[in-house]
């Protein structure tokens, strides 16, 4: 693998030593809890300033916690999108050349005609202002990949495309991730990378789990040379010794 397509997210105790260590990437995380972009700002830019010292490049992941882009209330898209923007402001401070976002579908709320529907009608209107930074969507809970490829095909805007989470996938999809892979390959611009062993959201390492992430990680490559990559673990140094060992990095 390519180093300058490699970010380790801030969600790893040794994200930031690791990265330095293997001169790769780091996705910013603080964020991903909305009041860390107000009240709570101050401090948690000087941490993140910090991290990123020495660092060459970086992606930052947006708030998830009660947003839906698909929402089929208009207020609720209204809080969506002025967080993303928020987000997107970020992003440009720190440098990062991409924003992950979250789908936001729900099986327990959203039918996936609506949330493919609604999620359409969203992106089109966020998109009318150019964001200036690439947006990644990121499967979570969603179970086909073809809902993904319907939201994307259905903006049709280069400034939106895939973000594909091969441990959400394992954890709450029947298809297999190979599967998903091939289908959204066209359309994937960036991956989240962990383990699990199918039965929950894990994060474990890179070859701990039932993901066979030495064909996966090499056949992602072939697919989407372009395309860069989150390693999303709680500690990263085994799994970048594992790169190495196994001749990926």
């Amino acid at each position: 693998m390519k180093k300058e397509n490699i970010y380790l997210s801030t969600i790893a105790t040794d994200a930031v030593r690791v990265a330095k260590e293997y001169s790769v990437n780091l996705e910013i995380a603080e964020y991903c809890t909305a009041w860390n972009m107000d009240e709570k700002f101050e401090g948690v830019d000087q941490v993140v300033q910090k991290k990123l010292d020495g660092i060459s490049q970086s992606v930052l992941h947006a708030p998830f916690n009660e947003l839906f882009p698909c929402a089929i209330d208009k207020k609720a898209r209204e809080v969506a999108s002025s967080r993303y923007c928020q987000a997107i402001d970020l992003a440009k401070r720190y440098g990062s050349t991409k924003v992950i976002i979250h789908g936001g579908y729900n099986p327990w709320i959203y039918f996936p005609v609506w949330y493919t529907e609604q999620s359409v009608i969203f992106w089109k209107e966020f998109l009318k202002e150019d964001p200036g930074v690439q947006i990644v969507l990121e499967n979570v809970l969603e179970t086909e990949p073809q809902w993904l490829l319907d939201i994307i095909k259905g903006v049709d805007d280069e400034r939106l495309k895939i973000c594909l989470d091969i441990g959400h996938v394992s954890a709450y999809s029947h298809i297999p991730v190979m599967e998903w892979l091939e289908t959204c390959a066209p359309y994937i611009s960036h991956f989240h990378v962990h383990n699990n062993d199918g039965t929950q959201d894990q994060h474990n390492a890179l070859n701990e789990g039932r993901i066979p992430m030495k064909e996966f990680l090499l056949r992602a490559e072939a697919l989407c040379p372009d395309a860069t990559f989150t390693f999303e673990l709680m500690k990263d140094e085994p799994s970048m010794a594992w790169l190495k060992e196994n001749g990926l990095v």
